[in-house]
């Protein structure tokens, strides 16, 4: 099921834009122009994520994001004036996760909700103490990875990186995603430990690892963990 975003911005031209790049993006949209009936819309029809600008006819939406964050943890990505500075102080202070500017391109803005999203699904994952893909068994609370109900060694990096993949299987994860992931850190000097992070993985957990069923690679775009 795709996930779902509500557009709250009044300005019809920008709200058919955001709509158009994320629907196109395969996510589920719905756009509303007023604050009170977003507020309304949110409460009634839950969504993945909110993109709201804060200049709001009826109820602003420094308000609506009050509100909303009294009652849902849902990330919410502001839309605000190039010179708003205090309307985006507080609206992270009220309860924003964060902003993009206008005027702002839609690659940029993509790139924010994903980014929201995936860190909404860890924060959930990281609550998650035991995941499953297949034959795999990974428990997080007891440091522990099993195949086949068979004890996989595996070091902390490596079990970290599988428990990151392991959350969304199928998807694919590139090589600074995971890096950054096992550093905690946006900055990756060598992305090519990822690859021997892989190696030494697929040696414990694949068959053949020349020819990896469970952990394989995605030519151009990095690694996904499938279920065998």
């Amino acid at each position: 099921m795709p996930e779902r975003i509500l557009i709250v911005e009044d300005e019809r031209a920008i709200a058919e834009a955001v709509e158009y790049a994320l629907k196109a993006e395969g996510f589920e949209v719905e756009a509303i122009d007023d604050g009170y009936a977003a507020l309304a819309e949110a409460r009634e029809r839950p969504s993945d994520l909110l993109v709201l600008d804060l200049v709001l006819p009826g109820l602003s939406g420094v308000e609506v994001c009050r509100r909303l964050r009294e009652e849902s943890p849902v990330p919410i990505l502001m839309l605000t004036a190039k010179d708003g500075e205090v309307d985006r102080v507080l609206g992270l202070e009220v309860g924003a996760d964060d902003y993009v500017t206008k005027p702002f391109s839609m690659p940029e803005l993509v790139a924010r909700v994903r980014a929201l999203l995936r860190r909404r699904k860890l924060d959930s994952r990281e609550k998650t103490t035991k995941l499953q893909v297949g034959e795999l068994e990974l428990d997080l609370a007891k440091h522990e990875a099993r195949l086949a109900d068979e004890q996989v060694p595996l070091t902390a990096f490596e079990l970290k990186l599988l428990a990151l993949l392991a959350g969304e299987p199928g998807r694919v994860f590139s090589r600074r995603e995971i890096m950054g992931h096992l550093w905690n850190s946006s900055y990756v000097a060598d992305e090519r430990a990822c690859d021997l992070h892989v190696s030494n993985i697929r040696r414990k957990i694949e068959r053949d690892p020349a020819r990896p069923e469970r952990l394989v690679t995605v030519r151009g775009s990095g690694y996904k963990l499938q279920p065998v």
